[in-house]
């Protein structure tokens, strides 16, 4: 769960960067701080080599070479000095601070030195580094009277300088960048971690509590902002976030409660239109059917068979009016079964032809040949567009271009059928676009206002949509669209709720 958790990822970054950067440093400052203590110790003893050198010359050029012998004891009580001496080229000691080792091979790292022509070398000697230095000593016009004429190398002089002191200052400045830079990191880490977990992580998990509170359903949690940072910028618009949830699940209930006041009204509307209708059907067969009887009792050119006639007509409109009440209040189940939508197209507008009012009306189909087939209740599919084709129909009075077209659109990973139905008719104003799917609202003289709104019945009974624009004189088009199923026909659950 720690390495989880991204503050803690963040603190052990953290950690590794602080010691890396911080280690690396700390390498460079005591490489650097060595060199410093190298070439200061070397040069203390090129100083001190020189000086043994200008000794030696001097005692040499008077002739007084026991003096040189004298000189190197001396120099070599020194306690940092191991050894000073002069020996031949070919690596004979001749003169020492140490007697004992006259006559003898000088050290072979000493030797190496001058004959690779080096001017020092740090070599390890016994138990402790040491830094070599050798000078050779060439002969002038003052040496020729003891060493013969011409410019030669006449001896080395060698000086062996202890740097255990050295050691031991550098092994004491790595201690203490060493503990410094623990002491660094550990600070760095421990006040970094406190910053993290006291001003991140902490509002962080106080944040994700009253979110999960809010997840459960309590809009009333918010949270206080303790500083003007990013945190509480962040907890600021936590608070307000949760304030337009509030206000939209108040809008919500609001809107919920007032569609169930509208369905238990429609529900009350559908059961009162159904008694209504039934009341009124029967009386009006029989009217019916005796107006048509008296009727044939009189002449043709009776006036009174015109009055019979009207009155058979208003009879009829009477009983489709009633007709459309029952089917609105206890519509049928639907009967579901896959549907060629282009083939419902061409047959439904076959059917419009035939309307008399159809006949300066221009036809236009565009049909997607690709469009699979949608699963629904042909009859009533066919209702629908039968209705929305003789409202684009009846409102292009003067004549006018009907428009059908089908095509394939995709929503959220599903696949749909859509029809559009077009007219060049007047349009339909804004303030009455919103409700021409109300029951009984209709700008029609003979209308009942109950068509458009069975079509949406249906529609929905269908798992569709049924959607409107208009552009008041310019025309309308009326969108269905149906879910397109793949595979086998699926299960309908069947709807055991009362007829309304």
């Amino acid at each position: 769960m720690f390495f989880k958790s991204l503050v803690s990822r963040v603190i052990i970054l953290n950690i590794l960067l602080l010691t890396v950067g911080i280690g690396i440093f700390t390498l460079f400052q005591i490489r650097r701080e060595h060199n410093h203590l190298v070439a200061s110790t070397q040069e203390n003893a090129v100083l001190l080599l020189s000086t043994i050198e200008k000794a030696i010359f001097n005692a040499m050029r008077t002739g007084q070479s026991e003096e040189v012998q004298a000189i190197l004891q001396q120099v070599g009580e020194n306690a940092r000095l191991l050894n000073v001496r002069i020996f031949h080229p070919n690596g004979t000691i001749l003169k020492s601070a140490r007697p004992e080792e006259i006559g003898r091979q000088v050290g072979s790292h000493d030797l190496a030195i001058f004959q690779n022509r080096l001017d020092y070398r740090i070599f390890r000697l016994g138990s402790q580094d040491t830094l070599g230095i050798v000078r050779p000593i060439v002969s002038d016009e003052r040496c020729f009277l003891c060493h013969g004429g011409g410019h030669k190398v006449v001896g080395v002089l060698n000086l062996n300088y202890s740097l255990s002191d050295t050691t031991q200052k550098l092994k004491d400045s790595t201690q203490f960048f060493a503990f410094s830079t623990i002491f660094i990191i550990v600070l760095l880490s421990v006040g970094s971690s406190y910053l993290l977990l006291r001003f991140v992580r902490r509002p962080i998990q106080s944040l994700a509590g009253q979110m999960a509170k809010v997840e459960q359903g309590d809009l009333t949690v918010r949270i206080t902002p303790r500083f003007s940072d990013e945190m509480g910028s962040l907890a600021r618009s936590f608070n307000s976030m949760v304030n337009h949830l509030e206000k939209a699940k108040k809008e919500l209930e609001q809107y919920h409660y007032q569609q169930m006041v509208r369905a238990d009204r429609l529900a009350s509307v559908g059961e009162m239109a159904s008694g209504v209708a039934h009341e009124i059907k029967n009386p009006l067969a029989g009217i019916g059917g005796a107006i048509s009887v008296l009727a044939d009792d009189f002449a043709e050119g009776d006036p009174r068979k015109t009055i019979v006639g009207e009155v058979l007509e208003q009879i009829a409109r009477l009983n489709k009016t009633a007709t459309d009440l029952l089917f609105f209040g206890r519509p049928g189940d639907p009967e579901f079964s896959f549907v060629d939508l282009n083939a419902l197209v061409k047959k439904t507008l076959f059917f419009i032809v035939q309307h008399p009012e159809s006949k300066n009306i221009h036809r236009v189909k565009d049909l997607d040949r690709e469009l699979p087939p949608v699963w629904a209740d042909e009859k009533q599919i066919q209702q629908v567009l039968f209705n929305v084709m003789i409202n684009g129909v009846q409102a292009m009075k003067d004549g006018g271009t009907l428009t059908v077209e089908t095509s394939l659109v995709e929503r959220g990973g599903q696949k749909y059928g859509r029809i559009l139905v077009s007219d060049t008719g007047k349009g339909i104003p804004r303030e009455q676009l919103e409700k021409i799917f109300i029951p009984f609202f209709t700008t029609k003289n003979q209308g009942t206002g109950l068509g458009l709104a069975i079509c949406r019945r249906l529609m929905e009974q269908q798992g569709g949509t049924i959607q409107v624009d208009s552009q008041h004189g310019e025309g309308t088009v009326f969108e269905i669209e149906l879910p397109v199923v793949a595979g086998e026909a699926p299960i309908v659950k069947e709807d055991n709720r009362a007829p309304t």
